[in-house]
């Protein structure tokens, strides 16, 4: 690469870590940097998921102060998004890319929807329990549990915009501060992108020039996305949400 293209890297790698740690889909920012600078797509994309790592655990200690008292949550999700992210991972390998380019747009479409409508969603959600008497469930129950997992299967094939499904999905089914759910995020994408790239590690080519420039870059831009992502009161992050997925969207659309 030359010195321009080694800093068009890094600074995707700034830019990926600080979405990805307040909203999600910062893949969408250094992926087509990876192409455009002549790493093929496949490497792109492994190189990728190992260069963003120290984004999102960056990005999670940035939210530790959230993360107090979630650990049951955490390890109980966390395992459907170890065992998702390695299914994803070997989808990669073995499918054609074609297979998710349809059905990628679609849902993130459907979370976008789900993230603007969550608030009523939420409330209908409370005065339905409330009437059958039932509390509401710490981890979001079997259906939250399998619609992550089922969202860590696409993050570990491609992760753009992984953070914005796994959003909508839980400020749907756990009641709780967007801030919370928001740190809780940035976990299940550390763990999704770490089991992905150590399977790829084994049986991919990387192109550790990128690697190296998207974590030390995406590792400043998720103390910097932690920084902002905390201060934005709930509304605010949700129109974060939309539109930077509705930017993401656009750009599936486009590819």
């Amino acid at each position: 690469m030359t010195g321009a293209e080694l800093l068009a890297v890094f600074g995707a790698g700034v830019g990926a870590g600080a979405i990805n740690t307040v909203v999600g889909s910062g893949t969408l920012i250094t992926f087509p940097v990876l192409l455009a600078v002549g790493v093929p797509p496949v490497t792109a994309v492994v190189s990728n998921a190992l260069g963003l790592i120290p984004g999102s655990i960056s990005g999670a200690i940035g939210y530790r102060r959230e993360l107090a008292g979630q650990r049951r949550r955490l390890v109980k999700l966390g395992s459907g998004a170890l065992c998702g992210g390695l299914t994803g991972a070997t989808l990669l390998l073995a499918l054609p890319s074609t297979a998710f380019d349809t059905v990628v747009p679609v849902l993130v479409a459907v979370a976008l929807v789900l993230v603007l409508l969550q608030p009523r969603i939420a409330a209908w959600s409370r005065r339905r329990r409330a009437r059958a008497g039932r509390p509401s469930r710490p981890d979001g129950g079997p259906l939250l549990y399998t619609g992550l997992t089922l969202a860590s299967v696409y993050g570990g094939y491609f992760t753009a915009a992984q953070g914005i499904i796994y959003f909508s999905l839980m400020g749907m089914a756990i009641d709780d501060t967007a801030q919370r759910l928001n740190a809780v995020k940035n976990v299940l994408a550390a763990l999704v992108n770490s089991v992905a790239a150590l399977f790829f590690l084994f049986v991919a080519d990387f192109d550790w020039t990128a690697v190296a420039l998207i974590a030390a870059g995406s590792a400043l831009g998720g103390q910097i996305g932690a920084s902002v992502g905390r201060r934005l009161s709930p509304a605010v992050l949700r129109g974060a949400v939309v539109v930077i997925g509705s930017l993401a969207l656009a750009q599936l659309i486009a590819r």
